[in-house]
């Protein structure tokens, strides 16, 4: 009997551990991570890209002096509405010494040359009352006389411009800066008191007032050369603005550099966009913006989120790993097309009954890790 026990025994053990082996093989045969998967879709897709910049008017004039000076008086504040005609600032003239010496003298030549043609012309106009000096003689003298006159007031003119900047008589006078164009004053850049000059063929002149029209803006930007071939002029671009949130703008594009700039081993090319403004919204002069442009576009295309994609390390060509069974999976290589981003199109290699394995599935932080991530970023 015990002899039988005996053999119960060992036959109980031997068949526990033929159990918990054939338990601990099933067990390890099975992978530690269930993948998830997921099946390819038909939808839209656009590769975009998206070009920084600002928005900026698109015509803006500088108000420059047509006289050098000081500014005595300036009537307006940036930012106010003007019209073309309305005055800005006054300037006070400070005239140049020698300049002013020499228009003095010449007013006093101008006199001198007018009292001795005067002298002459009176004598010969009683000759020729008498009858003692021909018609056309007399004509002559008359003719050098009315010159004189007319020298004098000349002279006297330009003594009067250099010395006040104007001669009295001008419905404009040349101290006077006024709008050449209807809109708003973007910039007052000086100051009563300080000094101004004119604009010449050696000099810009100095900038009294910018005026621009807020309602005709356009979007400066530039695109990588990599993207400037598939630009074409009159797409339409989304201009989105950091000042106003929620809020985007439509725009077309209307110019494509034909040179770049390298910026940073780059090379980067400028476009321009009309920007389409509504009247709700302000838009100030150099709001920065970004503007986005629809590269390619395909309706109804096989699509499956990007982060499904493998690469090969040694070719760098993409691929995808179908199931096949119970966690099971086959590597698949695949074509793709345009993406967005967020999904790429699939050319040939997938249908829509696949199975694709999600190979990279990110788990959500818990909140005590978030807590404590917190606390290590902050020591």
């Amino acid at each position: 009997m015990k002899k039988i026990l005996k053999y119960v025994g060992i036959g109980v053990l031997v068949l526990g551990a033929l159990w918990a082996a054939a338990f601990f093989v099933k067990s390890n045969s099975k992978s530690a991570v269930e993948y998830e998967t997921q099946k390819p879709f038909i939808s839209s897709i656009e590769k975009k890209t998206v070009a920084t910049g600002k928005v900026v008017p698109e015509d803006e004039v500088n108000i420059k002096p047509q006289i050098s000076g000081i500014i005595d008086k300036i009537y307006l504040e940036e930012g106010m509405q003007v019209k073309a005609g309305d005055l800005i600032a006054v300037i006070k003239v400070v005239p140049n010494e020698q300049s002013l010496n020499q228009a003095r003298g010449r007013v006093r030549n101008a006199e001198i040359a007018l009292n001795n043609t005067r002298i002459e012309f009176n004598r010969n106009k009683a000759l020729f009352d008498k009858g003692v000096i021909s018609s056309q003689d007399f004509n002559n003298l008359k003719l050098q006389y009315d010159q004189a006159e007319q020298e004098l007031q000349n002279a006297k003119a330009d003594y009067q411009i250099i010395r006040v900047g104007s001669a009295g008589g001008s419905a404009t006078a040349n101290t006077n800066i006024r709008a050449t164009v209807s809109g708003t004053i973007l910039e007052i850049p000086v100051k009563e008191g300080d000094q101004v000059i004119q604009s010449n063929n050696f000099n810009d002149g100095t900038t009294i007032a910018a005026i621009a029209d807020l309602g005709k803006m356009i979007f400066e930007g530039k695109v990588d050369e990599g993207e400037v071939g598939k630009l074409e002029l009159g797409m339409p671009l989304e201009i989105s603005l950091g000042a106003i949130e929620k809020k985007t703008f439509e725009a077309k594009l209307k110019f494509i550099a034909p040179k770049g700039i390298e910026e940073s081993g780059a090379v980067q090319f400028k476009i321009e966009g009309d920007v389409t403004v509504e009247d709700d919204f302000l838009i100030r002069a150099g709001y920065s913006a970004n503007a986005s442009l629809v590269l390619e576009s395909k309706d109804s295309a096989l699509v499956i989120p990007e982060a499904l994609l493998q690469f090969d390390k040694k070719t760098d060509e993409p691929f995808v790993e179908l199931s096949v069974g119970d966690q099971k999976f086959e590597r698949k290589d695949v074509e793709t097309g345009i993406s967005d981003g967020v999904n790429v199109e699939i050319l040939t290699g997938l249908t829509e009954n696949d199975e694709v394995k999600v190979w990279n599935k990110t788990e959500p932080i818990k909140k005590g890790e978030e807590e404590d991530n917190k606390e290590e970023s902050d020591s």
